[in-house]
């Protein structure tokens, strides 16, 4: 419908325009001058009223001696001056006339005959030649239909370098290694070594493997293929194989080429879920691209690059050595890639000259790269709606809270007892986070309504932490409780808001005792298996591989790290009553508090960290 309705509308532009041709040149036609019979010209002539005659055709064109226009027309057995005497102009007032005689051979001419009687014709060869060309249309998607949609990177347009990725030392250093193979293979091929078939780029969302792909394919000079897996799938069983065919086909004619599939977990899934049997689509072209990859025919020299961020849930034929010989793991950026990527994305940015992309990178662990450009980009909006020229150091950190929290509430109505309440629950939070020596430093405490949440309390540890000891959770669930306690302590009632914070207590609880083995009484021990229903998407299952009698157990466990943290808690809160009024009373009036001005505030009550035994 959408193309029917494209075409009537070039067939009336074009209407509109072969109209616009004639008004063009028979324009003058529409100023009609006054016409004259044959005795009325005679008349004129004799009396001296005629000034020129132009002869076209039959067609007599007459210039009056005011000026004026005329038109006559003559027989067309005879010429002018016969039929002129023939109605008796006499000779002496016709001398005094002037005649000319104009080319009917013109361009105006054969345009005035020509298009008036091929219009139509041309008009039903266009309309035949639509109806034709919309069949041809037809039979050429039936004939593409198993044919892969395959995109051929361009290198003039947005190429990326290696230098543009920043961090990741050691995926670039494998990667650089497959350029220089390709680049320069006899030095590879003198040694003995095959070139790798294929690539796999594993790393949670946002660390890269597509910025990455794109750099392959600036810093090689081999024709690059990309692609998205879930392009292969169809409705139709086999035209995912028949694409995979086609992909490598055209790979193979370039040779030696790179081809990058992403998010391969949409075909890659492991085989023999028992449902959908040999012929279910998916697993077709899982078959063709193994058979593609390292199959009966060795001789090839196209390396394939993959990225996925689920390589638990790959098919282990997939990943074996002469199909993926390298799986490269695209790690969460550390404090100094985080500051080489910040200040790769603060490229073309008015940043203001205090600006400190170190403590940016300080403030964000956890962020990937993908997180750090939009931070960086919510900032420069943030600036641009105050109608700022430079992005400042504020505008950063009100990013960050935004990324991770969501945008602010300002259109959010609370009551003084509400906004109360709130300030005691945060402050406890971070009360007793100062007071855990095993506790995340406090970077912020607000009473701010941000997302969901009605306040928040950042903790950030000031050193990337690689591993996390019994000791940190066990801080980690007392400070979860320091808001439930502070309500309790201050209103003798508790509320809604502490909903959250027990949920994630609770959740962590249970990996303490069944994931972590840290329980005392249960030992080192996992309890439970996670199994992914591959048919069914994300959905998980839990197996219980213990009796009901060590399930009594580990209930009885997770209650005794939740008990123990609520202790401290309340332990801390009832001990430092003063610093958790003082907090408050502070929110309550300046509704947030920064890292220096929170422990300058908690310095005169003289806190020392404790830890949880």
């Amino acid at each position: 419908m959408k193309h029917l309705s494209k075409h009537i509308l070039w067939a009336v532009v074009s209407l509109i325009s072969i109209a616009l041709v004639f008004s063009a040149f028979f324009g003058e036609q529409a100023s009609k001058p006054k016409k004259l019979s044959l005795n009325e010209l005679v008349s004129s002539i004799n009396e001296g009223g005629i000034k020129s005659i132009a002869v076209l055709g039959d067609t007599l064109n007459i210039v009056l001696k005011d000026e004026a226009k005329a038109v006559a027309k003559k027989e067309a057995e005879a010429g002018l001056t016969q039929t002129l005497f023939n109605y008796g102009v006499l000779p002496e007032k016709l001398s005094a006339v002037q005649i000319s005689i104009q080319d009917e051979s013109g361009f105006r001419y054969w345009m005035g005959i020509i298009i008036p009687s091929l219009l139509p014709v041309l008009l039903l060869i266009l309309l035949f030649g639509w109806f034709f060309r919309q069949a041809k249309g037809g039979m050429n998607q039936a004939f593409t239909f198993g044919k892969a949609n395959l995109k051929l990177f361009s290198a003039h347009k947005g190429r990326v370098s290696f230098k543009d990725v920043a961090g990741l030392k050691e995926p670039k250093e494998e990667l650089e290694e497959i350029v220089d193979f390709l680049k320069n293979p006899n030095k590879f091929l003198d040694m003995g070594a095959r070139i790798p078939r294929g690539v796999l780029l594993v790393g949670q969302p946002g660390t890269g493997k597509t910025l990455m792909a794109r750099a392959i394919a600036g810093e090689s000079n081999v024709p690059f293929f990309h692609m998205s897996a879930s392009e292969f799938v169809e409705m139709f069983v086999g035209v995912g194989a028949s694409r995979v065919r086609d992909l490598f086909q055209v790979a193979k004619r370039a040779a030696p080429s790179l081809v990058f599939i992403d998010e391969i977990d949409a075909v890659g899934r492991e085989r023999g879920a028992g449902l959908g049997g040999g012929h279910d689509e998916r697993e077709q072209t899982l078959n063709q691209i193994l058979v593609e990859m390292d199959g009966f025919e060795r001789e090839t020299n196209v390396i394939v690059i993959a990225a996925t961020n689920r390589p638990d849930v790959l098919d282990s034929a997939l990943l074996r050595p002469g199909r993926f010989d390298r799986r490269i793991v695209m790690d969460m950026p550390d404090i100094q890639d985080r500051d080489e990527i910040l200040q790769i994305h603060a490229k073309g940015k008015p940043l203001a000259k205090e600006v400190s992309l170190h403590a940016v990178a300080v403030r964000t662990p956890g962020f990937a790269g993908a997180d750090l450009a939009n931070l960086l980009n919510e900032a420069a909006i943030l600036a641009a709606r105050h109608g700022k020229k430079e992005i400042s150091q504020h505008d950063i950190m009100n990013s960050i809270e935004k990324v991770l929290l969501g945008p602010t509430r300002t259109s959010r109505k609370i009551t003084d007892h509400e906004k109360k309440v709130t300030a005691y629950h945060e402050a406890g939070h971070a009360l007793v986070s100062a007071a855990l020596k095993d506790a995340d430093p406090v970077q912020k405490v607000s009473v701010v309504s941000r997302g969901f949440a009605g306040g928040y309390t950042i903790k950030l540890p000031f050193e990337e932490r690689r591993l996390k000891t019994r000791s940190e959770f066990l801080a980690e669930l007392a400070v979860a409780f320091g808001g439930y306690v502070a309500e309790f302590f201050k209103f003798q009632d508790i509320t809604t808001g502490s909903s959250s914070d027990i949920k994630q207590a609770t959740s962590l609880a249970q990996k303490l005792v069944t994931k972590y083995g840290m329980s005392d009484k249960l030992g080192p021990r996992s309890y439970g298996r996670n199994q992914e229903m591959i048919f069914l998407g994300r959905e998980i299952t839990h197996d219980r591989d213990y009796s009901e009698s060590v399930a009594t157990q580990i209930d009885a466990e997770v209650n005794v790290f939740i008990q123990k943290a609520f202790l401290a808690a309340k332990k801390i809160v009832s001990t430092h009553k003063d610093a958790l009024e003082a907090i408050a009373k502070h929110l309550m009036e300046k509704e947030s508090i920064e890292h220096e001005e929170f422990y300058a505030l908690i310095k005169t009550f003289n806190l020392k960290p404790t830890k949880i035994k």
